[in-house]
């Protein structure tokens, strides 16, 4: 079991190059998924608090 550990370990072949690259492209979605709606929430608040601003200076 040991010896199987070490290969997959030392394995430099292309297959994980390629395996990392489509992790680092999954979280590179995410990450600008979540960005998106955080921008999204953000924009909602702060036209939420320019309504209610100019409602009180009515």
């Amino acid at each position: 079991m040991r010896i199987l550990l070490r290969q997959i370990a030392s394995d430099t072949s292309g297959a994980t190059a390629v395996e990392y690259g489509l992790i680092l492209a999954l979280i590179f979605i995410a990450m600008l998924t979540a960005v998106q709606n955080f921008g999204t929430a953000t924009i909602t608040m702060w036209n939420s608090v320019s309504s209610k601003m100019a409602e009180a200076s009515k």
